[in-house]
């Protein structure tokens, strides 16, 4: 087995790093794929819906690999993590600091209602990050670690847009 690192240097990032494990659900799937490789029969049965959302996720935030096996029923996609171990190494103000721990510790429909918002505002297939922080008045790296925690939205250099799939 390969060993990968994935390198934190953005205080953003650390969102997706403890939303990755933030449910029972995402617990265990994650320790799933971290010690072998899984399909999505497996998935599904273990962990059911929420499964397949975590997976999404984790795919999202590019911390899963797949590959195709051969399995009962003939080819199955199975899953794996990509890393093995996470570096941390970055410096934030303590304002970054508050706005990246706010955007990991918001409930579901607090998460849902800023998810709504930006996507009113997106024309065109997306929207700029700095357009959105203004009008919802907030700092651009809650911003960050809101779409960055989202399963439906995605940054992409400047702007967010859909995630594919969502």
């Amino acid at each position: 087995m390969v060993n990968r690192i994935k390198v934190i240097n953005d205080v953003g990032e650390l969102v997706t790093i403890f939303h990755a494990a933030d449910t029972d659900v995402k617990r265990k799937l994650l320790l799933d794929l971290s010690t072998g490789w899984v399909t999505m029969p497996q998935i599904d049965e273990r962990y059911g819906v929420e499964g397949k959302k975590s997976l999404h996720y984790l795919d999202k935030i590019r911390m899963i690999e797949s590959q195709w096996i051969t399995g009962n029923k003939g080819p199955e996609k199975a899953y794996h993590t990509y890393y093995t171990n996470v570096q941390i190494n970055l410096i934030g103000s303590m304002a970054d600091l508050s706005d990246i721990i706010f955007a990991t510790t918001l409930n579901d429909e607090q998460l849902q209602s800023y998810e709504e918002k930006i996507i009113a505002m997106m024309a065109n297939g997306g929207v700029f990050v700095g357009d959105v922080a203004d009008s919802l008045k907030i700092s651009q790296t809650l911003l960050k670690g809101i779409v960055n925690r989202s399963s439906v939205l995605t940054i992409k250099g400047y702007r967010i847009e859909m995630e594919n799939g969502a």
